[in-house]
């Protein structure tokens, strides 16, 4: 029995590895088919009358690890310097602000027409308010290079930016000076902490000799952001700020403290970093998202009292994207269809207290619009990619 399981998650990532390969070509996000393949190893099992045991803990574990390295990924690859603020304040509002009109927009017409209570119903549409890193990052791979930086940015910022929106909702009841006095203390101290375990970080990777120096690494990065999570903080910026330094080392070396530490010596040890973060997060991402595609339910996805619920949120999400890029003057092609749902949102409807969760917000909703969202990527890219043919030629 052992031996079937390595042989059919070998197989399961070899392909992925393959959907990985073609996406560029093809213009088809690798999550779609991954989450085909593992919705069609669900189907074979139940024919086949395969026993297997309830994977549904699995996946927030496996969702938190794809999230912190999939965001470290990305800040990996990103410059800092001065010609970049204007990117990373567009990325910024073009990610906070259709969040929130979603959001509030949404959770005020339920309560208008007597879905709940205000509280209630914005606890539940935050989750599908917040643009996926998951997926927005490996599409964007194929991107030119300022579009693909914007991508990662806004989806980076989204995903952070939808945890602090998400916990301050969900875990106050009544809003005052007091609460909002607290969020920014719980900012400003993550901050503090990002700033001294960065740091800390750094030197342990430029004095560790040891053969092996990356896994302890990435392990204290992992165990950093699940103590902050225990804490509500948020733990998202400190992969981001971690990320963006280690990145940014050569820059940074003009930094009067830091010299003492020859950060240029680390440019080797920081390439071979990013390279087992880019090697281990595709296998974390393709293992969530062939997960997930198995623990759909065909009946949840096609729940007809739903989709009405499904396309109207859809519309709504692509419509004040192409408002936020008319208004920010960005390029609507292809950045327009990059608004995925996805492993954020699963995580984020996952932490819904129980108490809290409504019955219009269900699996089937949560499920169709990652869904129609991730069709919506796949039928825009290859539209921009027909779009883009003719240039080249």
């Amino acid at each position: 029995m052992s031996t079937t399981i390595i042989i059919t998650l070998c197989v399961l990532v070899l392909i992925a590895y393959l959907f990985d390969l073609t996406a560029p070509k093809t213009r088809i996000p690798s999550v779609i088919l991954l989450l085909l393949l593992g919705w069609l190893m669900r189907q074979l099992t139940d024919y086949l009358n395969i026993h297997i045991p309830d994977l549904n803990p699995i996946l927030p574990a496996l969702g938190t690890i794809g999230l912190i390295l999939i965001v470290l990924e990305g800040s990996l690859e990103l410059e800092l310097n001065r010609s970049k603020i204007p990117i990373v304040r567009k990325s910024i509002l073009v990610a906070l602000f259709p969040m929130l009109a979603m959001a509030f927009g949404v959770a005020i017409v339920l309560t208008h027409f007597g879905y709940f209570d205000f509280h209630q119903n914005l606890i539940n549409i935050i989750p599908i308010c917040v643009i996926s890193s998951a997926i927005a990052i490996p599409s964007a791979k194929s991107l030119a290079k300022r579009d693909r930086e914007f991508v990662i940015y806004e989806s980076s910022i989204s995903d952070i930016l939808g945890v602090l929106f998400f916990n301050l909702i969900a875990l106050n009841e009544v809003f005052d000076f007091s609460t909002l006095g607290n969020f920014f203390l719980q900012i400003l101290l993550i901050t503090l902490i990002s700033f001294v375990a960065t740091i800390g970080l750094t030197i342990l990777l430029s004095r560790i000799k040891h053969h092996i120096k990356f896994v302890p690494i990435i392990l204290l990065v992992i165990l950093i952001y699940a103590i902050s999570k225990l804490y509500h903080l948020p733990g998202l910026i400190f992969i981001m700020l971690f990320g963006l330094f280690l990145g940014n080392l050569k820059g940074l070396g003009t930094i009067e403290w830091l010299k003492r530490y020859h950060p240029e010596r680390l440019t080797g040890d920081v390439h071979k970093f990013s390279e087992l973060i880019t090697e281990g997060t595709f296998l974390v991402r393709a293992l969530f998202f062939l997960l997930f595609g198995y623990l759909i339910n065909t009946s949840e996805l096609l729940d007809p009292s739903t989709m009405y619920w499904s396309v109207g949120i859809t519309t709504g999400i692509f419509l004040l994207r192409g408002i936020q890029l008319a208004l920010f003057k960005l390029p609507f092609f292809p950045l327009l269809f990059i608004a995925p749902r996805g492993l954020i949102t699963i995580l984020l409807f996952l932490s819904i207290p129980t108490s809290q969760m409504l019955p219009i917000f269900s699996q089937s909703l949560i499920l169709q619009v990652i869904i129609i969202t991730a069709m919506v990527l796949m039928l825009g890219m290859i539209f921009t990619k027909k779009l883009e043919s003719p240039k080249q030629n």
